[in-house]
């Protein structure tokens, strides 16, 4: 059975064919379009001549093929079936008076842009389905090492694969999606008491100290870890395309200022603004609008030049939550035990969370209340 990687590299080898051979056609329909023109002129003229020799045409067309387009194109016309009788088209131009030298590079261009254009319609395809099934993911699964791990495995492309026939043919892939957690939280727990790393996990400095505005509402796991991008774009579960898309957004939303919007998507806790925008638009509500505030209140570039990136996280955040029409400038004083209790962040999940009492004043959301002593001392 082939592994991740390999089925990878198979999808990339497909695409990569199925790209030449669509340049190929290109070819063959360039070809077929001067034929019919060589052969209109001289019938005009009553001196239509025959086709070359096959053979021979093959042997002298292959130099030319070779000489002017590029090896992979070359290579699958020359290996092509009809390769003859393409041969032959091309030798009957040239005895014609058609300089090949000047046509053949010509031509090239156009398979080559076609080839491109093909593999880069594949990539996007390839690149909206993960997105699409990476949102579902977010949408469906609670933050922890189950999503995470889906989203790291090299087979993921084909796993977004697999959701999107699955949904194509009728099946609720949400709720394959849930019970397969279920199952991941087992497996994840049974290996790691095999590993004796099974102690309860530690709440992370990253996932601390995101207490508050930058993750009130929002799914995020105990061991966040911000110090690897990567790694906390898929913890957050946003896909590499998603995170392009909201890069771009904030560099439209403030023309005239890219080089402090990049200051901005290289921050620290950029993945955090990406996980709200992220959020907003499974919500169907305007992330472009809200960024739009960025260029009419500037307040984010009063201070220290070194802590432009700092402030503008906190800016950026404060235009995504609050509604469209409002200030973007600082805001009340936050209450900060209530923003804990409002934040899932390294508590509990979605699901888990629903009906559960808000936590006591002062009590952070992933310290779970225990009874209450039974004698006047605390534990």
């Amino acid at each position: 059975m082939p592994t991740p990687e390999e089925r990878a590299g198979e999808a990339y080898a497909e695409a990569a064919a199925e790209a030449v051979q669509t340049s190929v056609m290109a070819f063959r329909l360039v070809m077929a379009i001067a034929d019919a023109v060589r052969r209109q002129q001289q019938k005009k003229a009553g001196k239509e001549d025959e086709l070359p020799d096959a053979e021979k045409a093959a042997a002298e067309a292959s130099e030319e093929v070779k000489k002017f387009l590029p090896e992979d194109i070359s290579t699958a016309l020359l290996e092509g079936a009809d390769w003859p009788q393409l041969a032959q088209q091309l030798m009957a131009l040239k005895r014609a008076g058609v300089d090949l030298e000047t046509m053949l590079p010509r031509v090239g261009e156009i398979t080559v842009t076609v080839r491109d254009q093909v593999a880069a319609n594949a990539e996007r395809v390839a690149r909206e389905g993960t997105e699409e099934w990476a949102k579902a993911l977010r949408e469906t699964l609670p933050a922890g090492p189950v999503r995470e791990a889906i989203l790291s495995s090299p087979a993921w492309p084909e796993m977004a694969k697999t959701m999107a026939t699955l949904n194509e043919r009728g099946v609720d892939v949400r709720a394959i999606l849930a019970s397969a957690h279920e199952e991941g939280v087992g497996v994840d727990q049974a290996v790691a008491k095999v590993l004796s790393a099974a102690e309860v996990p530690t709440t992370s400095r990253d996932a601390t100290l995101s207490y508050g505005p930058l993750t009130t509402g929002l799914d995020i796991p105990k061991d966040l870890d911000l110090g690897d991008r990567e790694r906390a774009l898929r913890q957050l579960s946003i896909a590499p395309s998603e995170n392009q898309r909201f890069a771009r957004m904030v560099r439209e939303a403030m023309p005239g200022a890219e080089r402090e919007a990049d200051l901005l998507v290289s921050a620290r806790q950029w993945p955090l603004v990406a996980a709200r925008m992220a959020d907003m638009e499974s919500k169907g509500q305007p992330v472009a609008e809200h960024l739009a505030r960025l260029s009419k209140d500037t307040s984010w570039q009063e201070g220290p030049q070194s802590q432009v990136g700092r402030r503008l996280v906190q800016a950026a955040n404060d235009a995504l939550r609050k509604p469209v029409g409002a200030s973007v400038g600082p805001g009340p004083k936050v209450n900060t035990a209530a923003a804990r209790s409002t934040s899932p962040s390294v508590g509990p999940t979605k699901a888990a969370a629903k009906g559960a009492a808000p936590a006591e004043p002062g009590v952070a959301a992933h310290r779970e209340a225990g009874p209450a002593p039974k004698s006047g001392k605390t534990r």
